[in-house]
């Protein structure tokens, strides 16, 4: 949220409430977490809801819990069918993690989740703009404002919330309560773009130092499922290049590590940017099954002049649930984020979180 203020896109944001305006904030730069089941940004929601309502801990897993749960049920399918599904789940889940904030009983959060249906909508087509985090602004909003409803004795046929499953291609017999709150855990990014460009970026890292000069092909090989939300194949905006698998290995190639500064407009339209990605050709396999965004595995192949070849194959980047960010990974982010203010945000608790967001961010 600190390094959302820094965006373009950020005054835009005045226009939302308090929670929608964080959450907006949270999403803008796409830094934010994933869930690989549900394949939603479970903390972009959950997180400024908890602290919207004055809440901690225990509101924010209680909506990641049903983020994460619900998004697996409505499925891949759902996903792939081009529904966002951070909004989709995010606005029951914010409505959830309000409620628990609030102290709402079970009764009242079911009636707060059937009222937060009319907002769980969102589709892919907003990435690559600045309608994509304003649409989970939205879920966000809408969730907190049906809290605020729920609590002030508004009906509501909870049912509602099945039938809703249904008519968005979920199956609310596969919701399944077992386990932790987050099961299988969140995967962090450790580049600021959409988390489909985690693996080919950090491969063409993996290469070491090229010379862009000498690069005269560039090959990749994936499974086609990873390739979904990578819409911009000719990105002219630094928002679309977060969608990219062009940009995405120009950047990896150019920057090293890439960072925010990466992903500006200025970045995007570098002479050198738009030809390397003008050279990759990209490869998917139909074939390669699964249903999420790291199935299978990637490969990398650059050819450089006098036909001489390296090759990445890659199938976990770092920061994936099962490849955690090591500590180091962890503060490099959040000086990224922070920059001189990174001790004093990384002593946040949940307590001072949400006042020092009011002092920093005012209405």
């Amino acid at each position: 949220m600190y390094a959302g203020l820094g965006d373009p896109r950020a005054p835009l944001f005045a226009e939302l409430t308090e929670a929608g305006r964080w959450a907006a904030l949270a999403h803008v730069l796409d830094y934010d977490d994933l869930h690989m089941p549900s394949t939603t940004h479970i903390s972009a929601v959950c997180v400024p809801a908890a602290l919207a309502c004055g809440g901690g801990a225990r509101a924010y897993l209680a909506g990641a819990g049903v983020m994460a749960r619900l998004g697996t049920a409505l499925g891949w399918s759902h996903y792939s069918a081009g529904w966002h599904a951070t909004c989709t789940a995010g606005a029951p889940a914010a409505a959830v993690a309000a409620s628990v904030a609030r102290g709402l009983d079970a009764e009242r959060i079911a009636v707060a989740m059937a009222l937060a249906v009319p907002a769980a909508g969102g589709v892919q087509r907003a990435f690559g703009t600045a309608a994509k985090s304003l649409q989970v602004g939205f879920a966000t909003e809408a969730g907190v404002r049906a809290a605020a409803l729920a609590e002030a004795g508004a009906s509501a046929d909870v049912s509602a919330f099945e039938q809703w499953m249904t008519l968005v291609g979920g199956d609310s017999e596969a919701l399944d309560t077992r386990g932790p709150a987050v099961p299988n855990g969140l995967a962090i990014k450790l580049y600021p773009c959409c988390y489909a460009l985690q693996r080919p970026i950090s491969a063409a890292a993996e290469l070491g130092k090229l010379d862009p000069e000498r690069i005269r092909a560039i090959t990749v090989r994936t499974p086609a499922v990873s390739l979904a939300p990578l819409i911009h194949q000719r990105p002219r905006t630094g928002l679309e290049g977060k969608f990219s698998l062009q940009y995405g290995i120009a950047a990896a190639i150019l920057d090293a590590r890439p960072g925010i500064d990466s992903f500006n407009d200025e970045a995007v339209r570098r002479p050198e940017a738009v030809r390397l990605g003008e050279l990759v050709e990209v490869h998917p396999d139909p074939g390669e099954g699964g249903d999420h965004l790291l199935a299978g595995q990637l490969e990398v192949e650059i050819t450089l002049e006098h036909d001489d070849r390296v090759r990445r194959t890659l199938g976990l980047p770092p920061g994936a649930p099962e490849r955690p960010p090591t500590d180091a990974e962890l503060r490099t982010k959040l000086e990224l984020c922070a920059g001189e203010d990174a001790d004093r945000l990384g002593a946040l608790t949940w307590e001072s979180a949400a006042a020092h967001l009011r002092a920093t961010m005012p209405a």
